[in-house]
């Protein structure tokens, strides 16, 4: 795994113990309860890499439980910044990190592929070309 985010600022606390990692194995960032037993992971945004410069992000989903804190726009900018970092296209195809980048145009604008027919069906069809 790919190194983590500082803890989250997320007021009052709440959110002082979530970290967010890459896991690249399971191709997917995830949000991590360090505070919990366990650190069970709870939340993820996942992608397939496509081609050679490119990944297709097709679920984001956080733990009811965690919900309402933020944490899902944390996940997506660290994922999203990360895979700009590395020089990767973004392609949206789960409408969260559709309607975030829409949001973040300024800062993702430049760096996003509209999604085509072969994109859905890479992710439905599990080949990630």
């Amino acid at each position: 795994m790919s190194e983590e985010a500082p803890h989250i600022d997320g007021g009052a606390d709440q959110n002082a113990d979530i970290l967010v990692r890459h896991d690249p194995d399971r191709q997917r960032y995830e949000l991590v309860d360090a505070g919990a037993s366990g650190e069970p992971v709870v939340g993820s945004a996942h992608y397939r890499p496509y081609g050679d410069d490119a990944r297709i992000f097709f679920h984001t989903v956080v733990d009811d439980e965690y919900s309402g804190r933020g944490l899902a726009g944390t996940l997506a900018a660290f994922a999203l910044r990360e895979t700009v970092e590395t020089g990767l296209r973004i392609i949206p195809v789960c409408p969260y990190i559709k309607v975030y980048v829409a949001k973040h145009r300024d800062e993702f604008g430049g760096h996003v592929d509209p999604v085509r027919q072969e994109h859905v069906d890479a992710v439905q069809g599990g080949d990630g070309e």
